[in-house]
């Protein structure tokens, strides 16, 4: 029996609802869920985008990474006619998906979320090919 794996290219917008992030992951949930509780420095920290406004799913992770190149080299304007046909009114797809979990995972105080930092990067592979070079350099 094969194994089915499957790719999803998403774009986040932020609570500002100013900034769309454009990512692509193997598990959505969990991948919304890292972006909820800041747990991967960079534009999450600057810009939080928390409400998940479009996805893709894709077979293929060559596809789903050219999917992803493809929409990060999109203008703005075409970025939001492609949320807008797919989610006309801009819902957060995501907005049950943590219903049962504590308010301080993810809202966590500032000094738990400085002391997971400190611990380091989570170990283990990952199917991302951009987590596994990060990992390696870093």
């Amino acid at each position: 029996m094969t194994r089915e794996y499957r790719f999803y290219v998403y774009m986040l917008q932020s609570s500002s609802r100013r900034a769309v992030y454009i990512g692509m992951t193997n598990n959505l949930r969990q991948r919304v869920f890292d972006h909820k509780t800041h747990r991967h420095e960079g534009f999450t920290d600057q810009y939080n985008p928390v409400r998940l406004v479009y996805w893709e799913r894709y077979d293929d992770v060559h596809k789903a990474i050219a999917r992803e190149k493809q929409l990060k080299r999109w203008r703005r304007e075409k970025k939001l006619w492609l949320i807008a046909r797919f989610n006309p009114g801009w819902k957060n797809l995501a907005a049950d998906w943590f219903d049962n979990v504590p308010a301080a995972l993810l809202d966590p105080p500032h000094a738990l979320f400085e002391a997971k930092e400190s611990e380091g990067p989570p170990q283990g592979p990952s199917t991302c090919p951009r987590i596994r070079s990060e990992r390696r350099s870093g």
